[in-house]
């Protein structure tokens, strides 16, 4: 018996409009963008954002950072559209000691950053975060090398966190 002679239950071409449309209307929706790409609006906006004046070295070094990134290296703008209102709280937490001198020989370096982003002129809230990066960092036994460690996970520390809040204020700015 062939095919065309058999009595079907169900026609082909119904069985896949059946199937192929609500794929379509599902891919349909979909908007597939870069992940770390910014539109020319946010840009432009990211190079519009004044960041508050720092307390401590590590603030001052995220802020340097956002200031590096959202400007392109320009620097702040004269008249910014955004304001920032940034707080990075540091942490020095040894986590392996040594037992025969109770000192720690290993440790992390934890910053964490609660940021605000205002519209300047009316002040009004566009958007909050809060954003940690962790660094880790060797002791050796010398002091002076020690305070360098520490001082070069610090700025790997705030680095990362700068590259997180950047991203946070391109996506949300791109909307």
């Amino acid at each position: 018996m062939s095919l065309s002679k058999m009595n079907r239950p169900f026609d082909l071409k119904s069985a896949l409009v059946a199937v192929a449309l609500p794929l379509l209307l599902i891919v349909g929706g979909c908007q597939v963008r870069p992940l770390y790409a910014t539109s020319a609006d946010a840009q432009t906006a990211l190079k519009s954002i004044m960041f508050s004046e720092a307390d401590s070295r590590v603030e001052l070094e995220v802020r340097n950072q956002l200031i590096f990134m959202t400007s392109g290296g320009a620097g702040e703008p004269a008249n910014p559209e955004y304001d920032v209102q940034l707080t990075v709280v540091e942490r020095n937490v040894g986590v392996l000691l040594d037992l025969s001198t109770d000192l720690p020989r290993a440790g992390r370096i934890i910053l964490k950053a609660d940021f605000t982003l205002k519209r300047t002129k009316t002040g009004e809230v566009l958007k909050t975060g809060h954003r940690s990066a962790v660094a880790l960092v060797d002791f050796p036994g010398q002091e002076y090398a020690k305070l360098r460690a520490t001082r070069e996970a610090e700025n790997r520390a705030a680095r990362e966190l700068a590259e997180l809040i950047r991203a946070d204020l391109a996506s949300w700015l791109g909307r």
